[in-house]
């Protein structure tokens, strides 16, 4: 199966005219993006968008072909132009298969948000799943048939669309995953194609084609990512970004209950409210004993406070406890994380504070702290594939 992405932005398009935003300024030249329409095998086209025919053209092909226009979106727009020659454009039923003379078998998807999904099947048996803009799978088979070889949707706007594709394994290792519907959510540039590497997913120029069932290099998803930054950075929503796309994912609160301390509650109110409600909560500092276990993705918020822990472990705040005995069994501690996070298997997205270019400490425990957290961070890093510094709300790449 060959399909051509005639077009792989939002309606409107990207850049839009007059508007001032970062997306609309770096939309420019190659990186500037139609409506989403698709073109598959010259015989299907997928939404019918301004300028169809000559978008094909560009690419290399013809709308001459074509003998079925679907359409995905919902009919609350201006009516757009049907090019010459073309056929009428339709919709098919939720859950109806539609044969066309061309070989192809298309099913329409039910979505959970207005507007259709459409899998694709080719003579071949190649198979495609395309999903509409802001909208997932209203229910999917379990267990699914096999997975898709090529999926196209809305995986910045929509990315829990695709954890539920991978939770039944409708999306497996070997398929192919292209963002589509791209809009001013989406960040500019090289930041893009960073944050969808992490969801085992890429974006493409219009006019691309694509061949199912194809083999290329997959987008690596890292293993292990260390996330660092300042107070209020963005570091801990940076590092649930790298993981919203999976299913089952434990996030690893280190933070623990403070019994009547509003303040903390409300801090943690605003995590949870923030995470998807498929992910599985643990609040303990045996970070090493579920690194050491099989399972889901972890997301460990964060190291600063299981080194809090680890510290109180050890008294290590009283200098001549320190000095007795307590450096050496807190290094041990870290010592055992940080060689769990060597053997791991599993997917692991840690956070960490920088706290070591501020105002040094005044207090010799204050400054122990800092000097063991830059130590842990120094050492956890080692251990990881890629580590980001967030400044400002932007993930700056370290290594990977």
């Amino acid at each position: 199966m060959e399909l051509t992405l005639l077009g792989t932005g939002a309606p409107g398009g990207l850049p839009r005219p007059d508007c001032p935003c970062a997306v609309c300024a770096t939309a420019r030249g190659g990186s500037a993006r139609a409506t989403t329409a698709l073109l598959v095998d010259d015989a299907v086209l997928l939404d019918l968008t301004p300028g169809a025919a000559l978008a094909a053209a560009r690419a290399g092909h013809s709308l001459a072909g074509v003998r079925q226009v679907l359409l995905t979106r919902p009919q609350n727009g201006p009516p757009v132009e049907l090019p010459p020659g073309l056929p009428r454009a339709g919709r098919v039923p939720d859950g109806q298969v539609l044969t066309l003379i061309s070989g192809h078998r298309v099913r329409a998807v039910p979505m959970d948000a207005p507007g259709t999904g459409y899998e694709v099947t080719s003579p071949a048996g190649d198979r495609l799943l395309y999903l509409p803009q802001g909208a997932a799978p209203a229910g999917l088979a379990e267990p699914f048939p096999e997975p898709y070889d090529l999926v196209v949707g809305d995986v910045v706007g929509r990315p829990d669309a695709l954890a539920r594709l991978r939770a039944v394994d409708a999306v497996g290792p070997a398929t192919e995953v292209v963002a589509v519907h791209l809009d001013h959510d989406a960040p500019p540039g090289a930041e893009l194609d960073r944050r969808l590497a992490a969801a085992g997913a890429r974006a493409v120029p219009d006019g691309t084609t694509l061949v199912a069932g194809e083999y290329l290099p997959l987008p690596g998803v890292p293993r292990r990512t260390l996330v660092t930054g300042g107070a209020r950075s963005g570091k801990s929503v940076e590092a649930e970004l790298r993981l919203e796309t999976f299913p089952d994912v434990v996030y690893v609160a280190t933070g623990g209950r403070r019994d009547g301390d509003t303040e903390w509650a409300a801090r943690v109110g605003l995590h949870r409210e923030r995470r998807p409600s498929a992910w599985r909560t643990e609040e303990t500092c045996e970070v090493a004993e579920l690194l050491r276990a099989d399972g889901p993705p972890l997301l460990i918020d964060c190291l600063s406070l299981w080194l809090t822990d680890a510290m109180d472990r050890v008294d290590a705040w009283d200098d001549g406890r320190w000095a007795a005995g307590g450096e050496k069994a807190l290094r041990a501690r870290v010592a055992e994380l940080v060689a769990a996070v060597r053997e791991t298997s599993r997917t692991v997205v840690a956070v960490t504070n920088e706290v070591g270019s501020g105002v040094v400490p005044a207090t010799a425990a204050g400054r122990r702290f800092r000097d063991e957290l830059g130590r842990l961070n120094a050492a956890f890093a080692a251990e990881c594939e890629t580590v980001l510094l967030v400044v400002a709300g932007l993930p700056v790449v370290l290594r990977g």
